[in-house]
C-alpha cells in the first residue's frame, strides 16, 4: 500500500460545450476547444493506520469517520473505492483540497473523479495511460454515479494542455493538441481574464434540461460545433481579436439553449465586462452561476478590472501536465509494510 498525492487541473471551455454529450454526439459528432488551468485538485490518499477506532476517514467539505466503505457520504469516494475493490479489511484516509471553489464550472467535479482513479490506482502501484485515465472517469460519473455530465471535462483534467478534443458517433474520443507557437501561447494567457461571480450551483439539473432540449436546439449546437475550428484556427494565428468576437458569438448561442444557463445578474457582469472593453466571454459550466471567462486586450484590462472590482479576479495560465502523482511512497513501520 502506498501513500499517494495527485495534482489535477481544472478546465476552461471556449467552444463547443453541450456536444460533448453522448446523448447528442453519438448521433451527430462533437468537439470542443479546452484548456487545462494552472489551478488545481489536490487529492492526498494511504492506508489508515488501525490505531483510531474507526476503519476510514475522508476529507472534504465534510469530515467522515466511519467503519465501513458503504458508509462514506461522498458519492464519488464510496463509488470510486467499491469500483476499484477496495474493502473494510484495510482502512483508507482519503483527503480533498481544491485552487477553486467547487460548483463553479470549471470542471472542478471531473477533476475530481480523474485525480481520485488516478490516486486509488498510484496507491496500489499501479498507473493509467492518460486515454484509459479519462475513460475510466467519464465511466465512474456517467455509468456508476448515473450523473447526467458531458465528456470534456475528464479527458481536459486528464490530458491537460490546450485541445480540441473530438467525439466521434462511434463513441471514440480523439485528443488534438493545438501546439501554439510561444507568442501566440504568451498571448492567449495574458488575454484571458477569469473573475468569480461568487456564486456556485449543482450543475445536474442544467445538464438534464440541456440534453432534453438537444432536438429542439438542434441548429445552434451545430453552429456551436462549426465554432471549434474556427477558434482553433484563430488560435493557432494568433488572432486573439477575432477569437475574442467568436466567443461572443458562441455565448449568445449558449444563453438560448435553455432557460438558466443565464441569470440577471450574470447578464450585468457580462454587458459590463463588454462596455469596458472585454472583446467576448462566457459563463464556464453547464450556467447558472460561478467563473467567468473573457478576453480582453491588454491595454483594456484595467477598465475591466475597475467595472468587475466587485469579482475576485483569478489570473491562470495553460497547465500541461495534466492529472499527475507528485507524490507516492510506500508505507511501513518498523521495516514491517501496513
Amino acid at each position: 500500500m502506498f501513500m499517494a498525492i495527485s495534482r489535477t487541473p481544472y478546465r476552461v471551455s471556449f467552444f463547443g460545450g453541450g456536444t460533448d454529450y453522448p446523448e447528442w454526439y453519438q448521433k451527430n459528432g462533437g468537439a470542443v476547444v479546452s484548456m487545462a488551468i494552472n489551478r488545481y485538485c489536490y487529492i492526498v490518499g494511504r492506508h489508515l493506520p488501525p490505531f483510531f477506532g474507526i476503519r476510514h476517514r475522508v476529507v472534504w467539505s465534510h469530515i467522515e469517520t466511519v467503519n465501513a466503505i458503504s458508509e462514506i457520504l461522498h458519492p464519488a469516494v464510496r463509488a470510486g473505492l467499491e469500483t476499484m475493490g477496495y474493502s473494510d479489511e484495510q482502512g483508507v484516509e482519503i483527503h480533498h483540497q481544491g485552487d477553486l471553489p467547487a460548483r463553479s464550472g470549471i470542471g472542478s467535479s471531473s477533476a475530481f473523479a480523474v485525480g481520485l482513479v488516478n490516486l486509488l490506482h498510484a496507491m496500489r502501484g499501479s498507473s493509467l495511460n492518460r486515454r484509459d485515465l479519462a475513460n475510466a472517469a467519464i465511466r465512474l460519473e456517467r455509468e456508476t454515479l448515473n450523473e447526467t455530465v458531458g465528456c470534456q471535462d475528464q479527458v481536459a483534467a486528464a490530458y491537460g494542455g490546450l485541445n480540441v478534443i473530438r467525439f466521434g458517433t462511434d463513441g471514440a474520443i480523439d485528443v488534438l493538441p493545438l501546439d501554439l507557437s510561444g507568442e501566440n501561447q504568451s498571448k492567449l494567457e495574458s488575454w484571458l481574464m477569469l473573475f468569480y461571480s461568487g456564486t456556485t450551483r449543482l450543475s445536474s439539473a442544467l445538464s438534464k434540461q440541456l440534453v432534453s432540449n438537444f432536438d429542439r436546439n438542434a441548429k445552434h449546437l451545430m453552429r456551436m460545433h462549426a465554432m471549434v475550428d474556427q477558434g482553433a484556427k484563430l488560435l493557432r494565428q494568433g488572432q486573439l481579436e477575432d477569437f475574442g468576437r467568436l466567443l461572443d458569438e458562441a455565448w449568445r448561442l449558449k444563453r438560448g439553449l435553455t432557460d438558466n444557463v443565464s441569470t440577471v445578474g450574470i447578464d450585468k457582469i457580462y454587458q459590463d465586462a463588454i462596455a469596458a472593453g472585454a472583446l467576448g466571454g462566457k459563463l464556464l459550466g453547464a450556467g447558472g452561476a460561478g467563473f467567468m471567462a473573457f478576453i480582453v486586450p491588454p491595454e483594456r484590462q484595467a477598465e475591466v478590472r475597475a467595472a468587475l472590482a466587485h469579482l475576485l479576479f483569478v489570473p491562470a495560465g495553460i497547465d500541461f501536465t495534466g492529472s499527475t502523482i507528485i507524490y507516492r511512497q510506500q508505507e511501513s513501520v518498523s521495516g514491517r509494510t501496513l
